[in-house]
């Protein structure tokens, strides 16, 4: 058992390693702040899109956005990250994997928020409208209210799947967490920086497990 906790939790490589990996939490925590936002925006936008747009132009922008869904998210970070250079555009690397990620998680984001969108009849849109409201306006006081609460559990979920995506970044070397605990790992030759990792993820992540617990909780609750 002793040198299980040698290995694995070891307290002396912990705590020389933490102020490496609370640089890479940092890190972490900035790449959310873009990807998490982002795909929020644009999310929205492409929902938006698809809901207004003339039936040819929602079957375009739904087949675009089935494209980038069934793209793999590490190689469009890798081609975000590593192909753009060779077109002489070459962003900070944790603004190109910012990008990737937003393109990524904005379908995702969007295909929820259309579904909300979907969920609320027709008669809502032709009561709202009989009271004198514009298109823009039902969709903002009427029906997008209504349509993300029907879908909030669902956009819990996939906000945190968009955290954790965001540790393929340690594939193009940003120093987010997950770089920072195997650099380190590889400094002390012991995994308990790995372990350290996993714990601070844990406590970044553990709230929102827990919210979207409750959230859909409630979704099933009788009215």
């Amino acid at each position: 058992m002793s040198e299980f906790f040698q290995t694995f939790l070891n307290p002396g490589v912990m705590a020389e390693s933490s102020g490496l990996l609370l640089r890479g939490l940092w890190v972490t925590v900035q790449a959310c702040l873009i990807v998490v936002p982002g795909g929020l925006f644009f999310g929205a936008g492409l929902a938006l899109a698809q809901t207004l747009a003339p039936a040819w132009g929602a079957r375009s922008l739904s087949w675009g956005v089935d494209l980038i869904r069934a793209f793999p998210p590490l190689v469009l970070l890798v081609l975000i990250v590593h192909g753009l250079p060779f077109l002489g555009i070459e962003p900070p690397p944790l603004l190109g994997v910012g990008i990737a990620l937003t393109i990524n998680t904005s379908t995702y984001y969007g295909e929820i928020l259309r579904a909300g969108i979907l969920s609320i009849e027709p008669t809502q849109w032709e009561a709202a409208r009989s009271t004198g409201l514009g298109t823009m306006a039902t969709l903002r006081h009427v029906i997008l209210p209504q349509g993300v609460r029907n879908v909030l559990p669902d956009l819990a979920g996939n906000t945190l799947e968009a955290v954790k995506l965001t540790s393929l970044a340690s594939v193009v070397a940003l120093p987010d967490l997950l770089r920072m605990a195997r650099v380190a790992q590889g400094v002390h030759f012991n995994p308990s920086p790995l372990i350290l990792a996993a714990l601070l993820y844990l406590a970044l992540l553990w709230p929102l497990v827990r919210l979207i617990r409750r959230l859909g909780g409630r979704a099933v609750l009788p009215a």
